[in-house]
């Protein structure tokens, strides 16, 4: 049986991913669907700096909470939605022996060095600043988004990825690009790094961003297959 560790976008929590998580289980997989830290709808707004490095290090810690299978098998597979994708790479680069494959769904995928705000474009770098002139510290979420949505930290879409390479050793990497932004999408630059890269597997949908309101079918099919 597989280990699914699913990361969702910045504001969000592991909500997003209820409508693949009863499949999964069904199926015998377990599942860690992760509400990073500072973004859980049911806990007090948090007080302190929460960064990139602490959201990897908290996945991190779920995925080794879950023993592993027995025989060195690849047993993990990790699903990162927009900002996830930053977390899910820095999880494979500390695991990357036990992690099957990598679905980046529409999402960052970084180098060594690299960060939200460098990978992508001016436009969401204004929603940056302006979204984060209320606190200083958290970039609030759009007023169209899920009420479960909370404020993310600021410094997680600043700090930059910490990566030694390790990362590539997973042998299957997927990325799914969402083609149904109504403008230019603030991930362009990473799309067109995903279809140069030869260990990536690239998918175009016609979906918005929102996966699961609008693709979950589709991302249920390609991840269950894995």
């Amino acid at each position: 049986m597989t280990t699914y560790l699913l990361v969702p976008g910045a504001w969000h929590g592991g909500w997003w991913y209820d409508p693949v998580v009863p499949a999964l289980e069904e199926a015998g997989h377990t599942v860690i669907a992760l509400t990073p830290l500072g973004l859980d709808p049911d806990a007090n707004p948090p007080q302190q700096v929460i960064t990139l490095d602490d959201h990897v290090h908290q996945a991190i810690q779920a995925l080794r909470a879950v023993p592993a299978e027995v025989d060195g098998k690849r047993d993990a597979v990790l699903v990162g939605h927009s900002y996830g994708g930053s977390i899910i790479s820095g999880v494979a680069d500390a695991e990357c022996d036990r992690i099957r494959a990598l679905v980046y769904l529409d999402a960052l995928m970084p180098e060594n060095g690299d960060s939200s705000w460098s990978m992508t474009n001016d436009e969401e770098h204004a929603w940056y600043v302006d979204g984060s002139a209320r606190t200083g510290a958290f970039v609030d979420p759009l007023p169209f988004f899920d009420r479960r949505a909370r404020p993310h930290p600021l410094a997680t879409l600043m700090q930059a990825s910490k990566l030694t390479g390790a990362w590539r050793r997973v042998p299957i990497k997927h990325y799914v690009e969402a083609t149904a932004w109504p403008g230019e999408s603030p991930l362009a630059a990473v799309t067109a790094k995903a279809r140069a890269d030869e260990q990536v597997t690239v998918h175009a949908w016609d979906t918005t961003h929102n996966f699961m309101h609008n693709a979950s079918e589709l991302v249920l099919k390609l991840i269950i297959d894995l």
